[in-house]
């Protein structure tokens, strides 16, 4: 059975304090640092706490009087007669005086359901919609109308509405899949906003000029026309302006009290307020001060543009000094890696909200979300709003009246199937409409040196048995902080290793003591692959990551063969702690490393803790043809194009035999997807970019040493192992002839 994981109800608060603090009517709108929520109640109370894509914010507290229309769902409510022939603020002027009383109610409403949200029955469930989501569902016209309500529509706008409200916060990063209404509920908050407040600046960006100019032209320009004359202040040039919608607002906040008054036109004191857009560029609204930045295409800015380099100076637009003024809301689909999803793959990570600064801001500032595809595909939405994501036991029909008599898993895996021999295609439908954001991220196969329909095979079965999978995110430690004793490892969701299987007791740190120097005592079971660094800061405070895979070989003991069951990605404060973080997972499993030795800080450390034994030397020579360097501390050369080669063989000879389908109808037990999403992504000739490639690579090359052994007996090229490039077309991927 599928269980959705986009949302959960969650209790960080205990129901004694929500109760006391109800009582009081003590609960602020915004940011909460004591309970660590999000507020969006605007009366005091809360009620439940929802967690989207860990983000934990609380909701209004449930009324004892909520709307129930006949249809026991959302219904758009039809305007007055009489009022909907006013079109603006001089219309309603013009109104007899002795009529106006009895709209004051139906407007004063209007405008609170703006600000606070609307409660109404949905199926029998008491269901809350945020201020913004209203106005997009009864004022909003898009190209079908009026909007269907959807319930991730609902937890979008949650999400946003959370973002605004939290102080920390830039704005939204949103992963989305195609055709899920996100240029028109943008350009509805746009209106929104823009017709709240005056002296403002509202800006549109896209993936390209054009597709701004038509974002504006015919969806927010619609929007505004479409509004009621009650939330339609008085707009300045033409009814259908091309490239800026002004509005002349008499008051810093438009409200009934104020379009109520009877002060003469010239008597309106208030500055524009503007919508425009911007040509796409990296400087684009370089200087301005927004209020709201909509942000929409992001993941499909191609070369020379670059997504990263603008938001580094469009960020500054939302802030004075360490204040953030302004909002961005930003939407895509992702490109191909290499034409723009790359960045917006790096903005997106950038966004987490779970790995803050001290500030307690993202690296990027703005808040990541991914909707799953099942959550927003058209067709599989009841006339509730709810997906149906499983086949249904009973009739379910669409809003249209249609229906639905599958669900939309079942669905989505029939058109996956129909695409399994064509790998390309099937790439482009996962980043159209993904379930998982590696999905989202899906590159294209072209060029690629490594058989990537078999890997893509093993990352979608991890994705599909994830919960089954047994891994396990931790540390390792000395027992009692002694160091040089025993090794054990300890789960923590917030640990540097990942680990799917950890070795019987009887055979944990094995460390054998030869002359003084310590050895690893499981040799013939597996070996570890580490791309090492050397310095533990630099000048961008990022740089490439330590990176530790440990891979088994057949072995007569009690592990699985071939199998990957470490993986380390991760750059620790200090190199120091990586240092020992390595030793720490080779003395546990008792297993050498292989480690590149242009980077030897690690290969010292080793050595200078008697542990020399477990570093291996290069495999391709023998003793008496070592350095006097690689002598000292083992390990292998990085510069050597030889080397290069063997290594990127050493993978591709490892993928063809332990990762995918196989023959037999079973699938590889290779893990770790970061480790599978790197190797899709290699390129032999930038080898820096990729950690794991080198570490994973090492370690096949570590348990297959006796392959790379010099034979005196044989004259034969140094490794020249050529590559080859597979064509990833069809059922079966086919070696490209060079």
């Amino acid at each position: 059975m599928y269980e959705q994981s986009l949302v959960k109800t969650i209790e960080p608060v205990k129901k004694t304090t929500i109760s006391r603090l109800n009582k009081g009517k003590k609960w602020k709108y915004g940011y909460d640092k004591e309970h660590d929520i999000i507020v969006l109640s605007h009366n005091g109370q809360i009620g439940e706490i929802i967690e989207i894509q860990n983000l934990a914010i609380a909701l209004p507290k449930t009324p004892k009087q909520i709307y129930k229309h006949e249809k026991n769902k959302w219904v758009k409510f039809e305007q007055p007669k009489e009022l909907e022939r006013l079109k603006n603020i001089f219309d309603w002027r013009a109104y007899p005086e002795d009529q106006k009383d009895q709209w004051h109610d139906y407007i004063d409403e209007e405008f609170k359901r703006r600000e606070e949200g609307f409660w109404f029955m949905n199926n029998d469930k008491p269901t809350y919609i945020v201020g913004t989501h209203y106005m997009y569902l009864q004022w909003s016209k898009i190209d079908v109308g009026a909007p269907d309500f959807r319930e991730a529509n609902r937890l979008f706008y949650i999400f946003w509405e959370a973002c605004k409200a939290d102080k920390r916060c830039y704005g939204m990063c949103y992963l989305k899949n195609r055709r899920s209404g996100f240029s028109f509920m943008s350009s509805a908050e746009t209106v929104n906003l823009a017709t709240l407040a005056s002296d403002s600046r509202y800006g549109i960006l896209s993936k390209s000029g054009s597709d701004a100019k038509k974002m504006f032209t015919d969806k927010v320009v619609p929007i505004s026309i479409n509004y009621p004359f009650f939330f339609k202040p008085v707009q300045d040039g033409m009814d259908r302006p091309k490239s800026e919608l002004a509005y002349r607002v008499p008051a810093s906040k438009f409200t009934r009290k104020k379009i109520t008054a009877n002060e003469k036109l010239e008597n309106i004191q208030g500055l524009d307020t503007t919508i425009d857009w911007k040509n796409t560029g990296d400087n684009s609204y370089d200087g301005e001060k927004l209020a709201l930045l909509v942000h929409d295409e992001s993941g499909k800015w191609e070369r020379p543009d670059n997504i990263l380099n603008n938001w580094r100076v469009t960020k500054t637009c939302l802030r004075l000094g360490s204040r953030i003024i302004g909002k961005c809301m930003m939407g895509s689909t992702s490109n191909a890696l290499d034409k723009g999803g790359d960045n917006f793959k790096k903005l997106y990570n950038a966004s987490d909200v779970t790995k803050r600064n001290r500030n307690g801001q993202t690296k990027s500032g703005l808040y990541s979300l991914f909707i799953p595809m099942e959550w927003n595909y058209e067709g599989f939405i009841d006339e509730h709003g709810v997906p149906v994501f499983t086949t249904p036991s009973v009739d379910l029909f669409a809003p249209d009246g249609e229906l639905i008599d599958v669900g939309v898993i079942d669905s989505w895996q029939n058109e996956v199937d129909g695409l399994k021999d064509d790998q390309d295609a099937l790439n482009e439908f996962y980043r159209q409409f993904p379930r998982t954001t590696e999905h989202a991220f899906r590159d294209e196969t072209k060029g690629s040196i490594f058989n990537l329909v078999k890997i893509y095979e093993q990352i979608d079965y991890n994705e599909e048995m994830s919960r089954t999978l047994g891994i396990t995110t931790g540390n390792f430690q000395w027992v009692s902080g002694i160091k040089d004793s025993q090794v054990i490892f300890y789960p923590d969701k917030k640990g540097r290793f990942k680990i799917s299987w950890v070795p019987p007791q009887h055979l944990q740190n094995r460390v054998v003591l030869k002359n003084g120097i310590k050895y690893p005592g499981n040799e013939h079971m597996g070996a570890f692959g580490c791309d090492s660094y050397d310095i533990s800061g630099t000048v961008d405070g990022e740089g490439s990551k330590g990176a530790l895979h440990g891979l088994t070989r057949f072995s007569m003991e009690d592990a699985p063969a071939n199998s990957f069951f470490l993986e380390y990605l991760s750059r620790p404060p200090t190199a120091e702690i990586f240092f020992e973080d390595v030793l720490m997972a080779c003395v546990f499993y008792g297993m050498p490393i292989l480690a590149e030795n242009n980077k030897p800080r690690l290969l010292y450390y080793f050595r200078r803790r008697g542990y020399r034994g477990f570093s291996m030397n290069r495999p391709d020579k023998i003793w008496n043809k070592l350095s006097v360097a690689e002598k000292e501390v083992g390990g292998i050369p990085n510069s050597s194009e030889d080397i290069k080669q063997a290594h990127a063989a050493a993978i591709e000879m490892y993928i063809q035999a332990h990762v995918g389908l196989q023959q037999d109808g079973s699938v590889g037990d290779c893990y770790f997807n970061d480790l599978l999403n790197d190797w899709t992504r290699f390129d032999i000739n930038k080898r820096t970019k990729h950690d794991a490639s080198i570490s994973s690579g090492l370690a096949i090359m570590a348990n297959n040493r006796h392959l790379y052994a010099p034979n005196a007996k044989i004259e034969k090229p140094k490794l020249n192992i050529h590559i080859s490039k597979y064509e990833n077309k069809g059922g079966m991927s086919k070696i490209i002839k060079q």
